[in-house]
Parts: structure tokens; C-alpha cells; sequence
């Protein structure tokens, strides 16, 4: 728990029996933790609170999540992850087009929810941990190192970005689109098969042999298990 001291948390949605649930649960993992109830009180809050990870659901009424969205990623720098009861591709491409971080359908499981996070924050404010330590993985983002077992291994440059990538989002499933536009860039031109070829340096140099480690899931992605 000490280690989310300081991170601060803000709950955006109309449900109060979810904002409650959540709010207990996040405070109790050591964040800190303010909540809003419909989209204007969220852009006020959020100019005062300074959040780092932002919770936000889409179906609210008034101002929906997609122009709270879009009105604080104008001035702020907190993460978004926005929440939405409807599994529609349109709403999905609509919040990350505007700037949204991730995506959650309801109903969600709470432990997922803070694994998202905590990527969150790893991903963005690396600074607030110092190193991050996952498992065998231990990241210095100002050395531009990533140690395994112990072993300083030795990474190129996109390398070490898709390692990172992996381990800052480690237990979920990230397809090869989602790869290539975080690590080599959304105007990236060239084949998703390279994603491939950078899995497959990375395992030998895991010593990744059994893909027990980084594992492929068909038609999926790929997934980092640091445990």
C-alpha cells in the first residue's frame, strides 16, 4: 500500500453505489482518492485536485465522458480511463481519439481495474516510483536499463521500448496494433510482423525458450506473465 501514496485518483460517474465501491477499494490500496458525479464537478475537481489517473465513465448526464475527456486532456496530463456499458468500437475509437488512455467495459473486475491503472501510472509518471519493479523485472527509465533475474540485459532502443511496454502493462493482452502504435508510433508504415521479430529477440534474450514468460495468444496478442 505505501507504495501509492501521493498518487492521486479521481472517480468520475453518476452510479453511487459503483463510486462507492470504488472509492473504498482504491483508498484502501493507498491511493488517494477524490470523485465527482457528473462531468462538470469532474473538470472542477480535477483543476484543483490534479489527479494522476482519472476513472471516468461515458453515460452521464449533462456532459458525457467523451467532452470531460476532451476538456482535460486540453490542460492536464493525468491519465484516462474511461468506462462504458456498451462494448461499441465506435465509442472505444471515439474516447482514444480524444485522447482517453484506456478503455474498461462494464461490468469489470476490480483487481483488472487496478492492474490498468498501475500501468497507468507506470507508463506516465514513471518518476512517482523511481524504478519499477515487476516480478523479475526491475526498469530504470533514466538509465534506460531493464534488469531480469538480476541481469542487466542488453537492449536496443526499441527493444528496451517494447520490453517496457510489456512489463508496464504485464498480465494483460496487447494486440500487435496496440504494440505498434505505442512503441513504434501511429504513422508507423511498415508490417505488423516486425512485432514478431522484436517477441522473438526478446525471448532468446529471456531465455524465453517454452514462451512461458511472453506468451502468444492467438488472434489476440501477446501477454507478459512476471510471476
Amino acid at each position: 500500500m505505501g507504495q501509492y501514496k501521493g498518487i492521486k485518483l479521481l472517480l468520475v460517474d453518476d452510479e453511487p453505489n459503483i463510486v462507492q465501491f470504488l472509492e473504498l477499494g482504491l483508498t484502501n490500496e493507498g491511493y488517494e482518492v477524490q470523485t465527482a458525479n457528473d462531468g462538470m464537478a469532474a473538470v472542477a475537481v480535477a483543476g484543483q485536485f490534479r489527479p494522476h489517473v482519472v476513472i471516468l465513465d461515458v453515460m452521464m448526464p449533462g456532459m458525457n465522458g467523451f467532452e470531460v475527456c476532451r476538456m482535460l486532456k486540453k490542460s492536464d496530463n493525468a491519465a484516462i480511463i474511461m468506462l462504458t456499458a456498451k462494448d461499441e468500437v465506435d465509442d472505444r475509437v471515439k474516447g482514444l481519439t480524444l485522447g482517453a488512455d484506456d478503455y474498461m467495459m462494464k461490468p469489470f473486475s476490480f483487481e483488472e481495474l487496478l492492474a490498468r491503472i498501475q500501468a497507468r501510472i507506470r507508463n506516465q509518471f514513471p518518476n512517482l516510483f523511481g524504478e519499477v519493479v515487476a516480478g523479475l523485472f526491475r526498469i530504470d527509465d533514466r538509465r534506460k536499463e531493464i534488469s531480469f533475474d538480476g541481469r542487466v540485459l542488453e537492449l536496443s532502443p526499441t527493444e528496451y521500448e517494447l520490453l517496457k511496454f510489456l512489463v508496464i502493462n504485464q498480465g494483460l493482452v496487447l494486440s500487435k496494433a496496440m504494440i505498434l502504435d505505442k512503441v513504434w508510433g501511429y504513422d508507423f508504415g511498415g508490417e505488423e510482423n516486425i512485432v514478431e521479430v522484436y517477441i522473438r529477440s526478446l525471448r532468446e534474450k529471456l531465455n524465453d525458450r517454452e514462451h512461458r514468460r511472453i506468451r502468444t495468444l492467438r488472434g489476440a496478442g501477446y501477454r507478459l506473465d512476471v510471476s
